[in-house]
């Protein structure tokens, strides 16, 4: 018998590029996912807008509407209960996830940062690592724990840092292959084959040693 396709709530503030790969996969037959769900802390964000267009369950709360961030986070998280998801994936949520709601849904959350993790948390990331002098850049998943970008890592996808790359360049050229991963990453857990842990991640019920890394065909080695 086969397993429903998984359902994906998806958390973002921004233009929502991550959510319309995660579509267009959907839509192709590459991924066996359904949105159930877009929610954010920007009403007008591209993400909210893009939902709309398809159709998509969306919420937008704006953090001044709560009294704190406890607030709306038990605000938005409640609205993502509702909805019932195998999977959350923040796709560019610029908020910082209290460790209240990060419990309520332990194990099914994971984030899409755009840097080689452990490098470069948190904001800025590609000026960061042209500032560094390194030689290649990239994008990571990882579990969200409480902790800023400090989950366990699933998958990675490298790309060399160019002569002459601004931080405009290399977000550019990062952003395609940022989506390739993403996918790619969600698909392991539509087959069911991911589980989450607090200090670590299994695939196949065996402990990942090391991110799997997305070759240019967009497999994850080792998967």
């Amino acid at each position: 018998m086969t397993a429903a396709p998984i359902t994906i709530a998806v958390l973002a503030s921004g233009r929502g590029s991550n959510l319309q790969a995660l579509l267009d996969a959907i839509a192709s037959g590459a991924l066996d996912a359904r949105i159930a769900g877009v929610f954010s802390d920007k009403p007008t964000c591209g993400a909210i807008a893009i939902a709309r267009a398809h159709g998509l369950h969306a919420v937008a709360i704006r953090p001044r509407e709560c009294t704190d961030r406890a607030a709306h986070d038990e605000a938005l998280f409640s609205e993502i209960a509702a909805v019932q998801p195998d999977l959350i994936v923040c796709a560019g949520y610029m908020r910082i996830i209290g460790a209240a709601a990060l419990r309520r849904f332990e194990g099914r959350m994971i984030n899409i940062h755009p840097s080689l993790l452990p490098r470069y948390p948190g904001l800025d990331t590609h000026a960061r690592a042209l500032a560094a002098g390194d030689a290649e850049h990239g994008a990571s998943v990882h579990a969200v724990i409480p902790e800023l970008d400090a989950g366990p890592l699933l998958a990675q996808v490298r790309i060399p840092v160019l002569a002459g790359d601004d931080a405009e360049t290399l977000s550019r050229r990062l952003l395609p292959r940022e989506h390739a991963l993403l996918v790619a990453t969600a698909r392991l857990f539509a087959q069911r084959r991911v589980q989450l842990h607090a200090g670590h991640a299994l695939l196949d019920g065996h402990r990942l040693p090391a991110p799997l890394q997305l070759d240019a065909a967009n497999h994850l080695i080792g998967a």
